[in-house]
């Protein structure tokens, strides 16, 4: 059964009728696609035609999201995947492809298929093959990893686990907005699948690096990302740069993993923006 939305299904068809490449936004954790509506009106504005996916089943809104968490939990990585395979099997372009946390780990299976012109990961989560596991990033995922059983729920963060993960590079009163504005329950599959991504032979999370397909890759760091630090970005740049195709890293100062969400998200998108534009 087709799992693609009537949302998702206007907006692949509105950007085939454009005739524009799309750039689809995959999100991660914790957030819904929505958070990404002000990097689409700056990809518009630029020439291209924005699609941003939902996580199968994600309600629409925030505030369903935090009134239905059982809506968002069970999710595992392939899950996902096949869903925005079916997106992206819809467009009729090949699209460039930006994915956030989990959405950035995404965005390298989809690429490893051959399914994108280009793409961008930022502070994706890691796969199979990367290995560095620093402190900062334990302590992000533990709300989830503290109880097995959350494997088959939807784990919500309080602010104060937030503010760790999420906004430790912003104001206070900052990230007290940002927690109020974004963050919603979020599914705690993905979290054990990456846990245990190297002991797991069959595991989901494994990148076709080496696929001649892949296309340009460039992978971004937040300079004070908790969540998914330097240590992490380095060791999948260092796997993907086997590829024959281009692949880029950059760190980005004084950022934290909610980069994409922030005030200075802007910087972040002109960034991604500027390396999309060299290879469409």
């Amino acid at each position: 059964m087709a799992s693609i939305t009537d949302h998702e299904a206007e907006q692949v068809a509105k950007a085939n009728a454009s005739g524009r490449i799309p750039v689809v936004l995959v999100h991660g954790l914790w957030l819904l696609a929505s958070s990404w509506e002000r990097w689409a009106s700056l990809f518009e504005e630029a020439g291209y035609a924005a699609v941003l996916p939902g996580w199968p089943g994600d309600p629409q809104t925030v505030a369903e999201a935090r009134a239905n968490p059982r809506a968002l939990a069970g999710k595992t990585v392939g899950r996902v995947a096949a869903h925005l395979d079916e997106v992206l099997g819809r467009l009729e372009r090949k699209p460039a492809l930006v994915g956030h946390s989990f959405g950035g780990l995404l965005v390298q299976l989809l690429a490893g298929e051959g399914l994108a012109e280009v793409t961008v990961a930022i502070d994706p989560a890691p796969f199979r093959g990367v290995l560095p596991l620093p402190l900062s990033a334990l302590r992000a995922a533990s709300p989830v990893l503290v109880n097995p059983l959350n494997r088959t729920r939807a784990v919500s963060l309080s602010y104060r686990q937030f503010r760790y993960a999420f906004a430790n590079a912003v104001s206070e009163r900052e990230a007290r907005e940002l927690y109020d504005t974004f963050a919603v329950p979020a599914p705690g599959a993905p979290l054990f699948q990456a846990a245990l991504a190297n002991l797991n032979p069959w595991t989901e999370l494994k990148v076709n690096s080496d696929s001649p397909a892949r296309g340009p890759l460039l992978i971004t760091s937040g300079e004070r990302d908790n969540t998914v630090p330097w240590a992490i970005a380095n060791a999948a740049y260092k796997r993907q740069a086997r590829n024959q195709g281009v692949t880029e890293i950059a760190e980005i100062p004084g950022r934290g993993h909610g980069l994409t969400i922030d005030g200075g998200w802007r910087e972040v998108a002109e960034t991604v923006l500027a390396f999309v534009k060299r290879f469409t």
